[in-house]
């Protein structure tokens, strides 16, 4: 589908030459029509010349002045306030040279006769495109499309509906708005009006025949999302959303944007503001490596950093398809033939440290992890290799590439860990503070369950109740923190810009929510008959997550959703005689807690 913005011009479409035109004339006639009005509709014959070459002459002057700022090219929305702004200072320039004239050449016309005609210039030139407009919009009502309500009548919401209008190929119809605030209640937006608030949506949808509602609130809760999903499948109407606030850095919103309603955007999505102008001067013109950027959280944060124009990102990963689905994701080339695309495992110490003195990043994300704790459990020496080693390889490069920030991607389960996964990640947090220095800053982000990731809890139950179920949940009371794949990520380059070296940054997540309630909501929402299987916790796994073990606590807070804490720092790991899968799991959990260490390998 052909997507437009709102700020396409009459320019873009046939109409640049005929606005240009009824600017020219709007002045030719206000010069003369100013002189009839000073003289009772009576146009002097010793004026009637003078009159009509200063309209002339006025007319031309305006299009030179509105060549040269572009006003005919893009330069504002037509029928917009900042139109009207740009309209009225050309004016004004063009009427005081012309009454500066009249001022020097006195006899020649009335001293106001430009005061006037400015007046009268303008008000023709922002008719017309007002009534253009109008017709734009009614024409955009009137063709055949998904009659669509708009939730949220603010900038969002207007900004859409004028997409929607403006794009001829636009599979929506704006019917109108909803929304909560009641001094909005009255209020007409983008030639809509506000039909009423959520109290009133199933009315609304069954009095307007409503196909499509788009949520146009970027921080709309999970609750209220629940609620209007239950409101509309009754209703058989599709729920469409834009994205939300961390989604939408460094842009605007685009109609190709807008999605169907998914249960991650219901379960997930919190309300996150962030310090954008803090997060781009961290990243602009910066150069950045990702590890772990071909899986879910890695791809993810070289989606967010590349709206920030760093000055070079380099994507590595031991995967290569992981690593060309991630530069399709950004760039859509996928040729693979990129120096900013490097293959590697993190347990090659002599490769990451060529690469990183080769690469000399200004900021390192390490994402790069094995992250499914029943692997783990039978596998602890590839968590031992992975997780620790790899890590400390990349800490030992990057100490000895000078990298001044480094941001290590954690889990919840390294708080008070029970499995090799959390005794794995709780030592490379400990890793990371033991990296001192006065003027860097590393530190590790510790969250729970992402909504969208690989492996996921949701990408599991749908598959399962798209195959008939059984849905399988561990135990009718285990508990996950849970966000969305994109605020989480968010929230760490947020975390990464209020960090101070060595902590451990811990995001706000929200109330931990039960799986079995998930699991119901899904099979709900699918309309199907679905059974729930109990198999019982697995190896390793707790019943509850917690975001703090029991020697840390919480320190200032800079932002409602991260706190800062700090973890034992553990400069040393020791060298295993036998790298074995039960030596390796005596050793993480010793070294998980335990503040002595040997040897950190180099």
């Amino acid at each position: 589908m052909t997507e437009l913005r709102e700020d396409v011009t009459f320019s873009q479409t046939g109409f640049a030459w005929r606005l240009a035109l009824v600017d020219f004339l709007a002045w030719a006639i206000a010069v003369p029509l100013a002189v009839i009005l000073r003289f009772d509709f009576t146009l002097p014959t010793s004026f009637t010349t003078w009159a009509l070459v200063s309209g002339v002459v006025a007319g031309i002057s305006y299009l030179l002045l509105a060549a040269v700022l572009r006003m005919y090219s893009g330069r504002y929305v037509t029928g917009t306030f900042d139109e009207v702004l740009g309209i009225a200072a050309l004016n004004t320039v063009v009427l005081l040279v012309g009454t500066i004239f009249l001022i020097a050449q006195p006899g020649n016309l009335p001293r106001a006769t430009f005061v006037v005609a400015g007046g009268l210039a303008g008000a023709s030139m922002l008719t017309v495109r007002f009534l253009l407009r109008r017709f734009r919009t009614l024409r955009a009502l009137s063709r055949e499309g998904n009659r669509t309500l708009i939730y949220g009548a603010g900038d969002a919401g207007s900004q859409l509906a004028n997409l929607m209008q403006a794009d001829r190929m636009s599979r929506f119809v704006p019917m109108g708005f909803l929304d909560d605030d009641p001094r909005k209640q009255h209020l007409r937006r983008s030639n809509l009006r506000v039909l009423g608030s959520q109290d009133e949506l199933e009315r609304i949808l069954n009095e307007y025949s409503v196909d499509t509602l788009v949520i146009a609130i970027a921080g709309v809760t999970s609750a209220r999302l629940k609620e209007i999903d239950r409101i509309c499948m009754a209703g058989g109407v599709r729920v469409q959303v834009i994205p939300t606030a961390s989604e939408m850095v460094a842009g605007a919103i685009k109609l190709g944007d807008v999605s169907d309603l998914s249960e991650e955007d219901i379960m997930g999505r919190q309300t996150v503001h962030t310090d954008e102008e803090g997060i781009a001067a961290f990243l602009g013109g910066k150069t950045i490596l990702i590890t772990g950027a071909g899986g879910s959280i890695g791809s993810e944060i070289a989606r967010q950093v590349q709206r920030y124009q760093p000055a070079r990102m380099v994507l590595l990963d031991r995967d290569e398809s992981s690593l060309h689905e991630t530069q399709l994701s950004i760039d859509g080339s996928g040729l693979l033939t990129s120096d900013d695309l490097a293959l590697c495992d993190l347990r090659d110490a002599e490769r990451i440290h060529s690469l990183l003195h080769d690469i000399r990043p200004d900021i390192v994300f390490h994402a790069a992890a094995l992250k499914h704790l029943p692997f783990l459990e039978r596998s602890p020496a590839e968590a031992w290799k992975t997780n620790v080693l790899g890590t400390a390889n990349l800490i030992a490069a990057a100490e000895s590439a000078k990298v001044p920030h480094f941001a290590n991607i954690s889990t919840d389960k390294a708080a008070n860990p029970t499995s090799v996964l959390g005794y794995s990640k709780r030592l490379t947090e400990r890793l990371i503070a033991a990296h001192t220095s006065a003027t860097d800053r590393w530190v590790s982000v510790r969250f729970g369950n992402v909504l969208g990731s690989r492996g996921s809890v949701v990408t599991t139950f749908r598959h399962q109740i798209s195959n008939g179920g059984p849905v399988t949940v561990t135990h009718p009371e285990v508990r996950r923190y849970f966000m969305t794949v994109r605020e989480a990520v968010h929230l760490v380059l947020q975390a990464s810009v209020l960090g101070n070296n060595g902590e451990t940054l811990v995001l706000d997540m929200g109330e931990p929510v039960r799986i079995t309630e998930i699991a119901m909501f899904m099979i709900e929402r699918s309309g199907r008959e679905i059974p729930i299987t109990y198999t019982g916790l697995r190896p390793g796994e707790k019943l509850e997550e917690v975001l703090y073990s029991e020697d840390e606590e919480a320190l200032s807070v800079h932002h409602s959703l991260i706190s800062h804490a700090r973890v034992q720092p553990l400069a040393e790991l020791p060298l295993l005689a036998t790298v074995d899968d039960t030596t390796c799991r005596r050793t993480l959990e010793e070294l998980a807690t335990s503040p002595v260490a040997t040897h950190r390998p180099r």
